[in-house]
C-alpha cells in the first residue's frame, strides 16, 4: 500500500467511462416493468404451461400438503424444466440453500450426460443432456463443511439438499451466454436434522398458520384453512469504488474500516437522505433491478439513505420464504453487478465509524388465504375484534419473548449499530402509536375510547384523519392512525409490524423464525382462553372477547413504549418495568437457551433440542471468530501500514528539523508535530502490544468462554489503537499515509 496508489485510484475513478446496458424493447416500444418481470422463473404459470394437466394437479397437491410427490411427477417436473431452461441458455443446474453463514451456497452441475452402449462388440460412448426426478429432489453437499454446531463431525459428512417446492425456480444469467438453473431447497443432515435457515422458517410458518386458523374458526371463521406470514425486507447498504476499497485491507477481510477518521462533512446537513441519487450509483442499482426482475423479486423503491454513500431497495411484501430467497438474491445480485460498475457494496452493518450503519427493517404481518391483512386495523379498529386478538397475541409474544428477539439479531457486525442513535436500543419493546395505544388502554381500563378526529374517509385503509395544509392548489391529505417511531426496535407502521433491529447483511430468516413461534404460541393461549370464555355457545360474544383483550393489553402494556428509544430515560424506565437491557453479545445469544425460549422453540417443533443447541454454539463461535479476525487485521494494519508511514514522516519532519537548525531557523512547528507524533507513535506501539497479549489469551479459550473473552477483551483492546491511529492520521502528511482516507471514500 503506498501514497501513491491512493492517487491513481481517485484519479481512476474520475476518469473511468461508465457503464451502459440498454433496457429492452417489446415491439418499438420500451418493455414495461411487467413485461421483464419473471421472465426467468419456472413459475405456476409455466408449470401449467408445460405439464400434462394431471401432473401439473399432482403437483400443486403436494405444494399443499395433501399428498408425497411420486417418482412420475417429480420426473415430469424434471424434465419440463430442464426443456424451459436449456431454452434459456441454461447448461447447469444447482441446488440454492442457505446455510448458517448469512448467505447462500450452491454447487453446479451440468446437464450434460455420457451415456455407452455396445455396437458390434465395441463400446460406444455418446452425449446426452438429462435431468432427472431424483436430481431435481435432492442433492448430497458436504454436511460437515458448513456451520453445524456440533450436529456433524467430519467424518460424518453426508447431508442432502432437498427443494423447496414452495419456492419457484429460476435461472441465473452466467458468461458466454449461459445460465444455470436454480433450485431452492432446504438443507439437512444425514439424520434429519436443520442444517440451514430455510427448514426452520417453513416449520414457523406451518406452526403459526395452524394457530392463526384455529382462532379464527373459533370466531366464526370456517372458510379460512391457511394463514401465511407476509414480509418485505428494506435492504441498507454502501457503494464506494472498489479501487479505493482494494486499497483498505480491513474493509476486504472484515467488512469494516477498523481505523479511519470522519471526513468535517459528512451527514451533519441532512443532505444525502432522499437526495439525488449518483449517476454511476443509479447506473449500477437500475441494472441490478433489471436482472432481480427476471427473476421474480419485484424491488419497488430505490433511494438515498442517511450517510454519504448510502442507499436502500426494498421490495413489495411477499411470503416469508419467498421474500427471505428473494432478499438474499438481492444481496448477490448487487455484489456482482456493483463489480460490474468498479463498485464494491458493503453490507456490514457499520463500515464507517461516525455515520450511520445500514440494517434490515423486517416488515412483518399475517395473511389469509382470502387476502385478508389481520393486521388492518380498518377504520375503527375498536371494533375490529379479529385484529385486536392479533394484536395483543403479538404484544403478549413479545413480552413474553422479547429477549429472544433480541438474540436472534446478536452478532458482532451489528453490536456496532444497535444503541446507537441511528438503530433501535438492545431493550426490546413495541411501538402502537397514540390512537392504538388509546384504543387498548380504554379497554384495559372498562372506560370510553377518547375522542379521536373523524376519519377523512371510510375507504381509507389505515383510518387515518385529514390534513389541512392552508395551501389552496394542494389536495387534503389522509393522515395514519399512528405515526412512525425510528428509535423503537418493534414499531406497528399502519397494516404490519416492522422489526427495525435486524442486522443488513444477516441473513432474516432466524428473527423470523424466532417471531412467528412466539406469535404462535401467544395466539394458541388466546384461542383456549376464547374458548373457555364462549363455553358452549357457537362463537364468542363481543364482551367476551373484549376480556380476553383487556386481559392480554394489561399483562403485555410493559412492552408498549411510545417515546424515544435512544434516551437515557427510557433505559431508566425500561428497567423498572424489568425488560431486559441486554448490552452484550454474547449475553443475547445466551437467551436462546433460557428456559422459557427453549420451551418455546422446542415444544412448537421449530427447533429440536439438538437443532437449538448447535444454533448457540454457531452463533457463539462465529463472534469469537468474528472478533479474532478483527483484531489480528487490525494488528496487521498498524505494523505494516500505520507505524511505517508515521515513522517515514517523523523521519522528514527530524531531516527538515535539523536542516533549519543548521540554518540558524527555529523549527517550532515542526518540533510540535514531531514530540505529538513520538507520543502517539508509543501510545500506538503499547496499545498494539495489548492487543496481541489479549489475541493470544482469547485464542487459549474454547467454546463458550472464548466468545465471552472475545467481547471482553478484544472491544476494548481494538478501540484503544483506533484512538491512537487515528490521532496519528489526524497529523501525518497525506503523501505518507498508505490507506484511502474517509474523505476519499465517502464523498
Amino acid at each position: 500500500m503506498s501514497a501513491a496508489a491512493r492517487i491513481t485510484a481517485l484519479q481512476e475513478n474520475v476518469e473511468r467511462s461508465k457503464r451502459d446496458i440498454d433496457w429492452p424493447r417489446v415491439g418499438s416500444r420500451p418493455a414495461y416493468p411487467s413485461d421483464v418481470f419473471g421472465l426467468d422463473v419456472f413459475d405456476r404459470k409455466s408449470m401449467a404451461e408445460t405439464l400434462p394437466k394431471p401432473v401439473y394437479q399432482a403437483f400443486l397437491k403436494q405444494t399443499q400438503g395433501r399428498v408425497k410427490m411420486d417418482r412420475p411427477t417429480a420426473d415430469a417436473v424434471a424434465h419440463a424444466v430442464r426443456i424451459w431452461a436449456m431454452n434459456k441458455g441454461a447448461t447447469h443446474f444447482t441446488h440454492w440453500f442457505q446455510p448458517q453463514t448469512g448467505t447462500t451456497a450452491e454447487k453446479h452441475d451440468s446437464f450434460l450426460t455420457l451415456k455407452s452402449h455396445i455396437v458390434n462388440g465395441q463400446e460406444e460412448t455418446y452425449a446426452i443432456d438429462a435431468f432427472s426426478g431424483s436430481q431435481l429432489l435432492q442433492a448430497e453437499p458436504d454436511a460437515s463443511s458448513f456451520p453445524n454446531g456440533g450436529i456433524r463431525s467430519t467424518f460424518e459428512a453426508r447431508g442432502y439438499t432437498v427443494w423447496d417446492t414452495l419456492s419457484p425456480m429460476f435461472i441465473r444469467r452466467g458468461p458466454h451466454g449461459t445460465a444455470t438453473l436454480y433450485i431452492p431447497s432446504v438443507f439437512i443432515s444425514y439424520n434429519g436434522e436443520a442444517l440451514d435457515e430455510k427448514t426452520v422458517l417453513l416449520r414457523s410458518n406451518e406452526v403459526i398458520s395452524k394457530a392463526a386458523v384455529d382462532l379464527l374458526h373459533v370466531l366464526g371463521d370456517k372458510k379460512t384453512s391457511r394463514v401465511t406470514t407476509t414480509l418485505g425486507c428494506e435492504q441498507e447498504f454502501f457503494l464506494i469504488d472498489r479501487a479505493l476499497y482494494n486499497l483498505r485491507p480491513d474493509l476486504k477481510i472484515t467488512g469494516r474500516t477498523l481505523i479511519g477518521v470522519p471526513p468535517p462533512k459528512h451527514q451533519q446537513l441532512e443532505d444525502h437522505y432522499f437526495g439525488q441519487i449518483p449517476s454511476r450509483v443509479l447506473a449500477c442499482i437500475a441494472e441490478t433491478e433489471y436482472e432481480l426482475a427476471r427473476i421474480g423479486v419485484p424491488v419497488k423503491t430505490r433511494h438515498n439513505e442517511v450517510a454519504p454513500n448510502q442507499f436502500e431497495v426494498a421490495p413489495i411484501f411477499e411470503g416469508s420464504s419467498i421474500a427471505v430467497d428473494h432478499n438474499l438474491a438481492t444481496m448477490e445480485v448487487l455484489h456482482q453487478v456493483a463489480h460490474r460498475h468498479k463498485l464494491k457494496v458493503l453490507f456490514h452493518e457499520k463500515p464507517f465509524k461516525g455515520v450511520n450503519g445500514s440494517g434490515k427493517h423486517a416488515n412483518w404481518s399475517l395473511q389469509t388465504d382470502a387476502g385478508d391483512n389481520l393486521l388492518d386495523p380498518t377504520s375503527h379498529p375498536e371494533k375490529n375484534y379479529r385484529f385486536l386478538l392479533v394484536l395483543v397475541a403479538i404484544l403478549d409474544a413479545v413480552c413474553k419473548h422479547g429477549d429472544l428477539l433480541r438474540a436472534t439479531i446478536a452478532s458482532a457486525s451489528n453490536e456496532h449499530r444497535l444503541g446507537a442513535n441511528e438503530a433501535p436500543p438492545a431493550i426490546v419493546s413495541a411501538f402502537l402509536g397514540d390512537h392504538l395505544s388509546e384504543v387498548l388502554n380504554s379497554i384495559a381500563e372498562g372506560r370510553p375510547l377518547a375522542d379521536f378526529s373523524k376519519s377523512h374517509h371510510d375507504a381509507v385503509a389505515l383510518g387515518g384523519t385529514s390534513l389541512d395544509l392552508k395551501i389552496s392548489s394542494l389536495p387534503p391529505i389522509a393522515r395514519d392512525l399512528t405515526d412512525r417511531n425510528r428509535t423503537s426496535p418493534f414499531a406497528f407502521t399502519g397494516n404490519k409490524f416492522e422489526f427495525r433491529a435486524v442486522g443488513s447483511k444477516q441473513s432474516p430468516s432466524f428473527p423470523i423464525v424466532a417471531l412467528n413461534a412466539a406469535v404462535a404460541n401467544s395466539l394458541k393461549h388466546i384461542t383456549v382462553d376464547l374458548v373457555e370464555a364462549k363455553g358452549g355457545k357457537e362463537v364468542p360474544s363481543e364482551s367476551e372477547i373484549l376480556s380476553v383483550v383487556r386481559k392480554y393489553a394489561i399483562s403485555s402494556k410493559k412492552i408498549r413504549f411510545e417515546g424515544n428509544g435512544y434516551s437515557e430515560d427510557w433505559v431508566q424506565e425500561a428497567a423498572k418495568r424489568g425488560l431486559p437491557n441486554i448490552k452484550s453479545v454474547p449475553a443475547a445469544i445466551k437467551r436462546l437457551i433460557e428456559p422459557h425460549n427453549q420451551k418455546l422453540l422446542i415444544s412448537s417443533g421449530v427447533l429440536s433440542e439438538a437443532e437449538l443447541h448447535s444454533r448457540y454454539h454457531i452463533l457463539l463461535e462465529k463472534y469469537a471468530k468474528d472478533l479474532l479476525i478483527e483484531a489480528n487485521t487490525l494488528r496487521s494494519l498498524i505494523v505494516n501500514g500505520v507505524l511505517p508511514a508515521a515513522f517515514g514522516y517523523r523521519k522528514e519532519l527530524a531531516e527538515s528539523i535539523n536542516s533549519q537548525k543548521s540554518a540558524g531557523v527555529e523549527a517550532t512547528p515542526e518540533k510540535k508535530v514531531l514530540k505529538y507524533l513520538t507520543a502517539e507513535c508509543i501510545a500506538l506501539t503499547k496499545a498494539t502490544d495489548k492487543l496481541e497479549a489479549c489475541i493470544v489469551k482469547v485464542e487459549s479459550f474454547n467454546d463458550e468462554a472464548q466468545g465471552e473473552m472475545a467481547g471482553l477483551l478484544l472491544t476494548a483492546a481494538m478501540e484503544d489503537v483506533r484512538t491512537h491511529a487515528d490521532a496519528i492520521e489526524k497529523q501525518t502528511a497525506n503523501k505518507f499515509w498508505p490507506f484511502p482516507t474517509y474523505t476519499e471514500l465517502l464523498l
